[in-house]
């Protein structure tokens, strides 16, 4: 430790003393202060940890604590935020905690993988959207933002959590379906298959970056040696939008996709016109798909 050397002078009674003190850099007495309050714990503190680490994996729960110390949630609550206080734990919300690297510094980011928060924020919920038409190799494009559908009541839609964005999506439990596990390191989470990928991004094209980038998810599946259009169908048929088979005809034809799928469509048409993307201005009606479309919009679409 660098210490500093004080001279002090003083006078008592007829006599002057000077008298030498040393006092330690102040810099290092703070540091000293920071580092003893984040010491590793005891080795009984340890073992604690460990086993909740172990109980719960990369994201420990109240409950987590509560069954690996065997203790009440009061006491495994105070335990937990204890931990975070001394920087072992980092909290993400309310009860949940993530694991700090002993490599980390105060300001990092301690989740490697945002979709493993998915389950505990969400759950029942899965990874859709763009994300997951990244996933299944339909389109180059990195999205930051990951995109989840939740049976849960949403009051944000746009969410960040450990400097990972969300955006998150309401839906109905009858409307989960078409989806299947996928593990990430010890978490499993739920992703749409390929094919509900794709009636979701037609469901609403801001999911799927954009009707353009819509369009290019949807002509790389049509090239996928998986593709199934009557599994389509029958997805967009449980999913009970209209709009979806008319974006789905009408992009079928722009794109040349095979006949069948655009009749299919056509069969299916519901009544009432739709945006072919919402959030752009479309003045221009097809009325053989019942869609409004942007007026640089290139279409294919047959005669009435």
């Amino acid at each position: 430790m660098t210490f500093l050397r004080e001279v002090l002078t003083y006078q008592s009674t007829s006599k002057w003393y000077t008298i030498s003190v040393v006092i330690p850099h102040i810099r290092e007495v703070l540091l000293m202060t920071r580092t003893t309050s984040t010491l590793a714990p005891s080795v009984s503190g340890r073992e604690r940890l460990s086993a909740v680490l172990r109980k719960g994996g990369e994201l420990v729960t109240v409950d987590d604590a509560t069954e690996a110390l065997n203790v009440d949630r009061v006491v495994a609550a105070k335990t937990l935020a204890r931990w975070n206080r001394q920087g072992w734990l980092k909290r993400i919300r309310r009860g949940l905690y993530a694991q700090v690297p002993l490599t980390a510094s105060p300001t990092d980011q301690v989740l490697e993988d945002a979709w493993t928060l998915v389950p505990e924020l969400f759950e029942p919920a899965y990874v859709g959207g763009a994300t997951a038409a990244q996933h299944w190799d339909l389109t180059e494009q990195l999205f930051r933002t990951v995109f989840v559908y939740t049976a849960r009541p949403v009051r944000h839609t746009d969410q960040t959590i450990q400097g990972t964005s969300f955006s998150v999506r309401h839906i109905g439990k009858e409307l989960f379906f078409g989806t299947r596990p996928l593990w990430r390191g010890r978490v499993k989470i739920q992703i749409s298959d390929v094919h509900r990928t794709v009636v979701d991004i037609l469901a609403d094209p801001g999911v799927g970056g954009g009707i353009r980038h819509v369009a290019d998810c949807m002509a790389a599946y049509l090239r996928r040696d998986d593709a199934d259009v009557d599994q389509l169908i029958a997805y967009a048929v449980r999913f009970k939008n209209g709009a979806v088979f008319k974006r789905l005809g009408f992009l079928a034809e722009a794109g040349g996709a095979p006949p069948a799928l655009a009749e299919a469509c056509l069969k299916r048409l519901t009544k009432g016109n739709a945006k072919l993307d919402p959030a752009l201005p479309s003045p221009r009606l097809v009325r053989r798909w019942r869609l409004w479309v942007p007026a640089n919009w290139k279409t294919n679409a047959k005669p009435q």
